[in-house]
């Protein structure tokens, strides 16, 4: 079961760049959740993405010297869906959200790549949170930054 959990249902074998590849399957997550069950739906499956993500993260590299396998690919979802979360407090119409769903990705795979910050010092932690936790940050730097330009435009 830890493997299906931080593979994301496997999507973390996927190549190239099995993280882009997750992110991308959490942002269509994601957008099915908002559409369905709103803020209160994308928070749970935030909550969920974190706690099951460590544990199986935890489970599946107890005893293995890479401690950030790139088949691991949760971290990316619990992360892409906090970069969504300007789009589940301020609904918007699926035309004219589109663009912002696609802006919420590119800003979140920039942070996650670069690691600027907070992001790099996170990402340098040894262990599950570690892995965690620089794609939670990662997420928070592009909600603030989609935030930033929903509420400008």
């Amino acid at each position: 079961m830890s493997h299906i959990i931080a593979t994301f249902f496997y999507i973390g074998h996927l190549r190239p760049a099995p993280g882009s590849w997750g992110s991308f399957a959490a942002l269509l997550g994601g957008a099915g959740l908002i559409h369905s069950t709103g803020l209160i739906g994308l928070c749970v499956g935030i909550f969920l993405a974190c706690l099951l993500g460590y544990w199986a993260t935890a489970q599946e590299t107890a005893g293995q010297y890479d401690h950030d396998p790139s088949q691991i690919v949760i971290d990316e979802v619990a992360g892409q869906w906090i970069a969504l979360l300007p789009l589940a407090i301020w609904p918007l119409p699926f035309d004219s959200a589109a663009v912002y769903y696609l802006f919420g990705f590119v800003a979140f795979r920039l942070f996650d790549i670069t690691k600027p910050g907070l992001v790099g010092w996170a990402d340098r932690l040894i262990g599950p949170l570690g892995v965690m936790l620089d794609d939670v940050i990662a997420g928070v730097m592009a909600a603030a930054v989609m935030a930033l330009v929903m509420v400008l435009l």
